[in-house]
């Protein structure tokens, strides 16, 4: 089974927030976006934080979903 790389990528005026992440670092990656947030030197945001976060949970639900779903169809006889 292979691991999908997934980009999240922020743009603000000159400063670009790029992120690349699996599966099994999500948890990872939601917590440095709070690290970055909470660093007062970065334009970064709590807002930017919580926008990416939910994106970030969202595209693992959607993962989530299609994998049982197509476990459901390899498992149906």
């Amino acid at each position: 089974m292979t691991s999908e790389l997934n980009v999240l990528a922020l743009v603000k005026d000159t400063e670009r927030y790029i992120f690349l992440y699996d599966e099994d670092s999500s948890d990872v990656l939601l917590q440095q976006l709070g690290q970055f947030a909470a660093d007062k030197d970065l334009s970064f945001t709590w807002y930017d934080a919580a926008v990416l976060s939910q994106k970030v949970r969202r595209l693992k639900e959607e993962a989530e979903a299609e994998a049982r779903e197509q476990w459901s169809r390899e498992t149906t006889w």
